[in-house]
């Protein structure tokens, strides 16, 4: 179902596109952890200075037991302290708003609205903490410097993200790869890697920061004539 294929890529998304990377604490292999925390460092300076952020999205969904995956696009505007809108134009229209806890998932054709809770639908609410502006990326996941070559000549600079455990729950996500523009350090594509073995990757281009987007741009008012569907 597209909705709930989205919102595990949209909390990733959020996680490390929207709020202040923090510097780590790593204490790996001294020359490897000096690279590695100046890409940490790095990023974390932009999206410091970053207030809203709108860009182009390509987004793929393979599933576990399928050759094939599945291909959509379209736009994505985030805001601070928790606004996210993540418009799907190809192949079909979809939208999704998160408004702090709030999530709501509108299906024009359908004529729907799927209405629930972030932290009832979210694996964790490490997510939605850093959602909000609270936590610390080091405290949610392990972060590591990729390792498949892609801070060669002409690759850009990636980081692996593996996720913490939680109390008794053991994490649904295996790893979050980033790969970054090499000249802003802007987020240029996420892929994340369940346990279950699906693997979702989505790719930005066309970014563009502090535009002085509008809080009413991000937010839904649910139209007259659809049906709202409260999650339990």
């Amino acid at each position: 179902m597209m909705p709930l294929l989205f919102l595990r890529g949209a909390l990733f998304l959020v996680i490390v596109c929207f709020v202040m990377m923090p510097s780590s604490d790593t204490s790996a292999a001294s020359a490897s952890a000096s690279v590695m925390e100046d890409i940490v460092g790095k990023v974390d300076a932009r999206y410091a200075q970053t207030k809203d952020l709108q860009a182009d999205f390509v987004q793929e969904t393979i599933l576990e037991g399928f050759t094939t995956g599945f291909t959509s696009s379209g736009r994505l505007y985030l805001k601070k302290p928790g606004l996210l809108r993540w418009d799907y134009l190809h192949p079909s229209e979809e939208q999704i708003y998160v408004d702090g806890d709030q999530v709501m998932m509108y299906v024009p054709e359908h004529q729907q609205v799927v209405k629930g809770a972030l932290t009832q639908m979210a694996a964790s609410k490490g997510p939605l903490a850093l959602l909000q502006g609270a936590g610390n990326l080091s405290q949610q996941f392990t972060i590591l410097e990729s390792t498949d070559g892609s801070k060669d000549a002409g690759k850009f600079p990636s980081l692996t993200l593996v996720p913490k455990p939680v109390g008794q729950t053991p994490p649904t996500i295996k790893k979050i790869v980033l790969k970054l523009f090499p000249d802003t350090y802007f987020i240029q594509g996420i892929t994340l890697f369940e346990v279950s073995g699906n693997i979702s990757r989505v790719m930005f281009d066309h970014i563009q920061a502090n535009t002085g987007l509008s809080s009413s741009q991000l937010t839904f008012d649910v139209p007259p004539d659809v049906v709202v569907v409260e999650l339990p």
